[in-house]
């Protein structure tokens, strides 16, 4: 027997080879076959026998280097050497990529793919190594004790994949409940399971709402922190829990029933409509996780929409990792490990490029009421995609001049997030440090306050500056105007005298909003002109539009909103849209469009003692002024309210008294002169105005 015997049956040899194996098997594994629990419970194996194996190792290299670095250096060394390099590289990333996974982020693309490749490249290295050794000895015994050696690394490498194997069966995952309730009713046909909302699911029947719940884990796994703060207090966060949405949906339950709840469920409570929870007998029409609106999961589980709106789209119920839906602290570890090192899955399942698209925003930014709900015929509501279509901010011809909703509404901001950084997106790269902010500001700075929400000062703070367009977006700085997202502009005479007859015209242009302004319920929604006369002193002498002080519009504002209108042509008043057939009034400012409002007044006189009165466009305008006004200051304002009193009053009562805020959009103003007329006779003044004039 040569000298080389021993090597082969040396345990410290099998347990390497063993060890090598079983890491090159669970490897190749991991990269290649489909993503499942048997790999994941492979990833961890892969990682802690790696370890263990690395030490082993170590001992097992100083030991054979020991016995052989005397020999004549051949072609057998050399491979010897090249596979130690080797294992030293594929050592170290593994432990790195270890290190990452548990106290990181993420792990690296660059480290991931150097493990990969030294991995690959030991495995040639070691082969070749062991089949020149094989041929080199003729002794007769040798070659059943490396069969034997063959025959128990396999055997030890197999009964590893074996225990790999038993683990997810030793520990089941959380059973999914994917039924609908037994006494689930299906008005519209089995096949359309959660009309008359759009939307469905990939597989037409229910999903355990748990599975498309749980957004707080995003932040709590140390990865998506940022993301999840900006979340928390944004409209999608509580579109499920708004107060103004549930007393709504109590209005729909007691006029159309249950299901007829699932037609605002597909936008506002995804998780409850497609857990079957818009049916009889269930209290609150709610579900577990429910109370997250538009959660992380239910968001980027779409995998298709539609522009039709109404929720056309359809969701997946994304494969989850071993242990992310349990309670218990270590399975929550081994989840976030797993999805940091094992990431492929998690990215497959929530980033896609539709959601960079306009036409995946659709899907809900569009609605309409149709027969099914209306019992009349279709009408359209709010449609912010295709008043986006139709604006200048899209260019069909020139993708580089468009400027999308998540441009807009989703701006970048610097991120220590892992999803930092896209080379997919416009103007953007893999290093950028940034994300897409996840607050969606826009036109919602109600709730978040009302409901107390985390992060609920800074959000409507933010809100109210991008309302005003005080929010710079460098991203689309050559493509999107500056200034106030609505702009006024006062034109008025240079010069008047006293009772002179006054024209101005305000003209309003709609500057940045991609879509009309305002948009949204607008039934519920408005948006007025206050124009306001001042004196030198800072008196008010005139002014228009403003409520009075129970909130309630005055009759002469210039107002932007919608009124629909009943079958029997009763206004749509309790934002209950089932019932609408049409609208009697709308005024709306669309993208880069502009509209004028004319307002007329006789200017003060310094003689004048009483109010005087002008018409407007058929509204009544009362003033007064004092004596020895030499200019007047013209303020006009263009404000903002998200729910109406009248509105608030008719859900909540008027005992509750609750107001939303209003928000100054924009405010203009301008000052013209007064020049007095000289009086060479006191015969137009009656003997009243001369005994005053005289001090009697």
């Amino acid at each position: 027997m040569s000298k080389a015997t021993p090597e082969w049956v040396n345990p410290l040899t099998l347990i390497c080879m063993i060890g090598l194996t079983f890491e090159a098997l669970t490897g190749l594994l991991v990269y290649l076959a489909p993503f499942s629990e048997f790999n994941q419970y492979g990833v961890l194996l892969h990682t802690g026998i790696g370890l263990i194996w690395m030490l082993t190792f170590l001992w097992y290299s100083i030991h054979h280097w020991s016995r052989r670095f005397r020999s004549n250096f051949n072609h057998v060394q050399l491979l010897g050497y090249i596979g130690f390099v080797l294992i030293l590289a594929c050592i170290l990333t593994g432990v790195w990529l270890t290190v990452e996974a548990t106290l990181g982020q993420r792990i690296s693309y660059g480290w991931s793919v150097a493990h990969l490749y030294t991995g690959l490249a030991l495995i040639l290295a070691t082969v070749m190594h062991l089949a020149v050794i094989w041929g080199r000895n003729p002794d007769a015994d040798l070659p059943f004790i490396k069969r034997r050696f063959l025959r128990l690394v396999a055997g030890g490498s197999v009964a590893l994949l074996i225990v790999q194997a038993a683990i997810p069966i030793m520990n089941p995952a959380t059973e999914t409940n994917n039924v609908f309730p037994a006494d689930y009713t299906f008005p519209y046909g089995e096949d359309r399971p959660f009309a008359p909302s759009l939307g469905h699911t990939q597989s037409n029947g229910a999903y355990d709402p748990a599975t498309l719940s749980g957004s707080k884990n995003c932040g709590s796994s140390g990865c998506h922190d940022q993301i999840l703060a900006e979340w928390i207090p944004s409209a999608h966060r509580y579109a499920s829990s708004d107060l103004a949405f549930q007393e709504v949906q109590e209005l729909l339950y007691r006029d159309l029933g249950p299901e007829g709840t699932r037609y605002c469920a597909g936008c506002h409570d995804p998780i409850a409509l497609f857990s079957g929870s818009k049916n009889v007998n269930v209290d609150g029409l709610t579900s577990p996780g429910a109370d997250e609106g538009v959660s992380c999961i239910a968001c980027h589980a779409i995998v298709q929409t539609d522009v039709r709106g109404n929720a056309d789209y359809t969701i997946s119920q994304p494969l989850r990792y071993a242990g992310e839906r349990s309670s218990g602290r270590f399975d929550k570890w081994m989840s976030d490990f797993l999805i940091r090192a094992y990431p492929r899955q998690h990215v497959a399942s929530f980033s896609k490029p539709m959601y960079k698209t306009a036409e995946y925003c659709a899907a809900c930014h569009k609605q309409f009421i149709d027969e099914e709900v209306n019992k009349i015929g279709w009408v359209q509501l709010q449609n912010q995609y295709d008043n986006w279509k139709e604006s200048r901010w899209h260019n069909e011809d020139e993708q580089s001049k468009t400027i999308t909703c998540r441009e807009c509404h989703m701006p970048l901001i610097d991120s220590t997030d892992p999803a930092a950084g896209d080379s997919s997106d416009v103007n953007r790269n893999v290093n950028d440090g940034k994300h897409r902010s996840h607050r969606f500001l826009a036109a919602n700075q109600v709730m978040p306050l009302l409901m107390d929400l985390p992060g609920a000062r800074e959000h409507v703070e933010l809100t109210e500056k991008w309302l005003q367009g005080k929010i710079d977006i460098p991203e689309i700085a050559e493509r999107w105007v500056a200034g106030p997202v609505i702009r006024l502009e006062l034109n008025g005479p240079a010069l008047v005298h006293p009772d002179e007859a006054v024209e101005l015209q305000l003209v309003l242009t709609n500057n940045k909003t991609g879509h009309g302004f305002p948009t949204g319920p607008m039934d519920i929604i408005r948006s007025w002109v206050e124009l306001t006369v001042l004196d030198d002193s800072g008196n008010v002498v005139f002014e228009s539009g403003k409520p009075d002080e129970h909130g309630r519009m005055s009759p002469d504002a210039v107002i932007f909103k919608a009124e629909g209108i009943d079958r029997e042509g009763n206004s749509i008043d309790r934002h209950n849209l089932w019932e609408m057939v049409g609208a009697q009034y709308k005024r709306v400012l669309f993208p880069g469009m502009s509209d004028s409002a004319t307002y007329r007044f006789v200017c003060p006189s310094a003689m004048t003692l009483a109010s005087s009165k002008a018409d407007s466009e058929n509204r009544a305008i009362n003033f007064s002024a004092p004596a020895g006004a030499s200019e007047l200051e013209i303020i006009a304002e263009l404000k903002y309210q998200k729910a109406d009193a009248a509105f608030m009053d008719r859900l909540f009562g008027e005992e509750a008294g609750l107001r939303t805020p209003v928000t100054t959009i924009t405010r203009e103003s301008i000052r013209i002169p007064i020049q007095a007329r000289e009086i060479s006779s006191l015969h137009r003044l009656d003997n009243n105005q001369r005994q005053l004039l005289a001090g009697e």
